[in-house]
């Protein structure tokens, strides 16, 4: 069983935000185990016997809802658009409240995850969880094998910044048309990250397509179509 902070486990026991919580371990309020608590303690859900003013708290667990959806071009990564335009919960219709966890553009196609688990998309999506993500990506041009050291090793955009060290390889090129094919592996999530990382080496993208989120891809999944994910899935991304 993972440990975790007292005081994110009180606040999602329902007892206040995390920072009140905080507040009331301070205060001397909250007990584990028979013994007044200190900020930093963690504990073990279901494990560790949690008090709060003199009454034994307890998770109440939830069935969280996630899904794989194969995002297609032209659709935005949106709960609702201001412009009218087809949004990903268009095409992902259940009870749920499930919002998308990250973005794609509306240029971009391929695997989005949605859910309604609040602590999986903090995870998923703050850069220090260094979750990858990986595009296929056709280009215009010849991309040599110097192109793809440079993206190895970190270009810069937005002016100056520099991209952290990515995986990059050429899966394919066409000498006749002069375009060529590559897959590119990220952790971070700058705005348009890949598309600038090719544009930093003199390439311009005419196709991008996210085929997978850590070890999970869509190939099983047409464009446009979405899938609950599995308990191993969820617990892969997290890994």
């Amino acid at each position: 069983m993972e440990e975790v902070r007292l005081q994110k486990y009180l606040a999602e026991c329902g007892i206040a935000s995390r920072r009140k919580c905080e507040e009331l371990i301070e205060q001397g309020l909250v007990k584990v185990n028979g013994h007044i608590a200190e900020l930093g303690t963690k504990v073990k859900p279901g494990i560790d016997k949690v008090e709060y003013d003199g009454r034994e708290i307890k998770l109440v667990s939830k069935d969280y809802t996630y899904i794989i959806l194969n995002k297609p071009i032209g659709v935005v990564t949106t709960a609702e658009d201001q412009f009218q335009r087809e949004t990903v919960l268009d095409l992902v219709k259940v009870k749920q409240r499930v919002v998308p966890v990250g973005r794609l553009d509306m240029y971009t196609s391929g695997a989005l995850i949605l859910t309604d688990d609040g602590d999986f998309i903090y995870k998923v999506t703050h850069p220090k969880h260094e979750i990858n993500k990986t595009y296929t990506v056709t280009l215009v041009g010849i991309v040599t094998d110097e192109d793809i050291e440079k993206l190895r090793a970190g270009v810069v955009i937005d002016e100056n910044y520099l991209t952290k060290p990515a995986k990059a390889r050429i899966m394919k090129i066409d000498s006749e048309k002069k375009i060529s094919r590559v897959e590119i592996t990220i952790h971070e999530g700058k705005n348009r990250q890949v598309r600038k990382m090719c544009e930093a080496i003199g390439k311009k993208v005419i196709a991008l397509h996210r085929a997978k989120i850590g070890n999970l891809g869509v190939k099983d999944l047409k464009l446009g179509t979405w899938r609950y994910m599995t308990k191993k899935e969820v617990e892969g991304i997290l890994r």
